[in-house]
């Protein structure tokens, strides 16, 4: 967990943009919400800590039709996803990683599904959340694991990945 984010190179080339040392823009795929795609663009702060590193969300718009983007004024949403090294050697000689994320969205329900229970969008929001959670966390680990063992051999000919997988 020593790797500077500045350093980390083994990212989605097609999902993953840096920004600067420390901040991406991450694309997610295009997620059916109803009868609307929808694109989450997020904007990630990645800060070394001393046994891992914190994730922060700083920003996050939606990409998609006319109607879905003029939701961007009407949510806010929160991340911080701590990711970290602490645990003691397993009996394969590797330490696991361990992640505690808190995510938070407040929206304004649009006109249009006002007549949808809030419980249901509600629902369907988390949803939408724990899917993204459970395929890009998981992805984003491997990455990190992967570049960090190049990184750690030497490697200096490390570049962007674009598999286009999610």
């Amino acid at each position: 967990m020593s790797l500077p984010a500045s350093q980390y190179s083994v990212l989605d080339a097609e999902r993953i943009e840096r920004v600067d040392d420390n901040t991406f823009r991450c694309y997610v795929y295009r997620i059916k919400f109803f009868a609307f795609e929808v694109c989450p663009v997020l904007v990630v702060r990645v800060d070394e800590e001393p046994d891992g590193c914190c994730i922060r969300l700083l920003s996050c718009k939606l990409e998609g039709s006319p109607l879905v983007e003029a939701q961007n004024d009407k949510f806010s949403a929160s991340m911080v996803n701590r990711v970290s090294c602490n645990g003691g050697m397993q009996n394969s000689g590797m330490q696991p990683l361990t992640t505690d994320t808190t995510i938070e969205v407040s929206i304004e329900i649009p006109f249009a599904f006002r007549a949808i229970p809030v419980e249901a969008i509600e629902s369907t929001g988390t949803q939408v959340l724990e899917q993204l959670l459970r395929i890009m966390l998981p992805r984003f680990l491997r990455q990190l694991v992967k570049d960090y063992r190049a990184w750690a051999s030497g490697d200096t000919s490390r570049q962007p990945l674009g598999t286009g997988e999610l």
